[in-house]
């Protein structure tokens, strides 16, 4: 099913756009996923701000280099014409120390006319998890 993942969003192509987001995190792979930013897109990470690719490349480069084993899962929580909130879930191990954890959180997301994401705000929380607790598995 090919569809037009550019604004105006309807219901099937905001689903659509949060499951290829879900998808292109899942690979791990920072080109991957910065591919999907306007070259000078806005962040909000927790309590980092920055702008551009090349900065979003870094920040998920220096993220996955800790979170091992990392599964996303992302729910799309509401939609307007150009902008999309998700709800999301991942789960993840600490490269250092072992650790398990699962990662709640919310983004919200601004498009540009060709549906590049120019804007991203998250918050999340991570929660300690033992490893026979885990739930989520790469879609």
């Amino acid at each position: 099913m090919t569809q037009n993942l550019k604004p105006p969003f309807t219901e099937e192509t905001a689903r659509a756009k949060v499951k290829a987001a879900e998808k292109a995190w899942n690979t791990c792979d920072p080109d991957v996923v910065a591919k999907a930013y306007t070259p000078q897109s806005d962040w909000r990470n927790r309590d980092e701000f920055f702008t551009g690719r090349d900065a979003i490349t870094a920040f998920l480069k220096r993220k996955w280099s800790v979170e091992a084993s990392y599964a996303l899962n992302k729910e799309l929580w509401a939609y307007t014409n150009n902008r999309i909130s998700v709800r999301f879930e991942y789960e993840w191990q600490h490269a250092h120390t072992g650790q398990w954890y699962r990662t709640h959180g919310n983004e919200h997301w601004e498009f540009d006319t060709d549906g590049l994401m120019r804007r991203r705000d998250m918050s999340a929380n991570d929660i300690p998890i033992n490893p026979e607790d885990r739930h989520l598995t790469k879609t």
